[in-house]
């Protein structure tokens, strides 16, 4: 699967909107976009960030960070945000990119492809963690567990997550020994011993530690 196959914006407002406990709005009139990316601490496989622009006053009753739901739950949110948001833009940066310029930065340029991709310029970037690196000379504020605080954080997370899941899961049917379906790319046991005997493949991050004892892994790409 390439880069032209990877997810672009789509603009499907609605008006189904419903409780909430996560907060509609860090600013009582600005646009704002919510930032998040999934995919950072994995050993193989893209980094994906979403950007999420939703309608003023917008409340979804179970929106919240994905890692507190159901991956069933995920998929049902994941459906409700792409119909209702006003804008949202899913990217991605893959393996070879992370093993250029590295995770942090990769993370944010992935962050930044997703803002650009937006059909509105938000006015203020909500931006999950502590750190950003400023694109576009728009405005942002980073927010320690913001996807757990901010609804359009909470939706961009979903997305990354969700996006990135079916992908990792879509590529791993040509490498069903390392088990992506279900760790998507994460340093499970499974994953790191499948290493240990069939070596890295094209997908894995050469730059990352993938094996704690850092055995010399093979050099030819599967």
């Amino acid at each position: 699967m390439g880069a032209e196959s990877w997810p672009k914006v789509v603009n499907q407002p609605s008006k189904n909107y419903i409780c909430s406990v996560l907060l509609s709005s860090f600013t009582p009139d600005k646009i704002e976009a919510g930032c998040d990316e999934a995919g950072r601490g994995c050993l193989a496989g893209p980094v994906v960030a979403a950007a999420v622009i939703l309608p003023p006053d917008y409340h979804h009753e179970e929106l919240n960070d994905s890692k507190q739901l159901s991956r069933k739950k995920r998929d049902a949110i994941r459906r409700d945000i792409e119909k209702e948001a006003a804008h949202w833009a899913v990217a991605f940066v893959d393996n070879h990119e992370i093993d250029n310029i590295n995770i942090l930065n990769a993370s944010y340029l992935a962050m930044q492809k997703a803002i650009d991709q937006l059909q509105q310029r938000p006015e203020l970037l909500l931006i999950d963690g502590n750190r950003y690196k400023p694109h576009n000379d728009i405005p942002f504020e980073c927010i320690i567990k913001g996807d757990g605080k901010y609804l359009s954080i909470a939706a961009a997370s979903i997305l990354a997550k969700t996006y990135r899941d079916e992908y990792m899961e879509k590529i791993g049917e040509d490498f069903p020994e390392y088990g992506w379906h279900t760790n998507v790319g994460y340093p499970t046991t499974f994953h790191r011993d499948a290493i240990r005997v069939h070596g890295p493949t094209r997908f894995h991050r050469r730059s990352f530690r993938l094996l704690p004892e850092q055995l010399e892994l093979f050099d030819e790409y599967q």
